[in-house]
């Protein structure tokens, strides 16, 4: 007997139904059904920030967020940031910056760097790095990073 329910999502701007059991994991969702596969799988226990997509706004880890809890709610993953012609503020900094190295971490950066501009449209450094204190970046990008969401944050004033 499956306990799988039909349920409606709404990413990226667009409504989606998909079948799934409710206790599933939104990022398992995402990925496998709905192949948004920019959102990433890091550790799978809420503590590197790689999988974080925005919930209502407020950067959260998808990957231990239950399906139900994000039904209905507006969810933005990476790739609906913005497009290839007309990319995200962010992505243009990190572009500019050269605070990408090998990608892995940087949809959850952008995400919860996203969810503090929202917020705080002219964040100090201390205030970038507390937002970004739950990503972790194993290629020691981290200054760029900063440089980059403070870039963006400049440009969007």
């Amino acid at each position: 007997m499956s306990s799988d329910t039909s349920i409606k999502l709404n990413v990226n701007g667009s409504e989606r139904t998909v079948e799934a059991d409710p206790a599933s994991s939104l990022l398992g969702v995402l990925r496998n059904q709905l192949g948004l596969t920019g959102t990433r799988y890091g550790c799978g226990a809420n503590q590197c920030g790689a999988c974080h997509v925005l919930i209502e706004g407020q950067a959260v880890a998808a990957c231990d967020t239950p399906l139900w809890a994000a039904a209905g709610k507006n969810i933005v993953t990476v790739e609906g940031l913005g497009t290839p012609e007309r990319p995200h503020p962010l992505q243009r900094a990190f572009i500019a910056e050269q605070a990408c190295q090998c990608g892995y971490c940087l949809s959850g950066v952008l995400i919860s760097a996203a969810a503090l501009l929202k917020r705080n449209p002219n964040p100090s450094e201390v205030e970038v790095r507390a937002a970004l204190d739950r990503n972790l970046c194993r290629c020691g990008a981290h200054n760029r990073i900063v440089r980059a969401v403070q870039r963006a944050a400049k440009e969007a004033l």
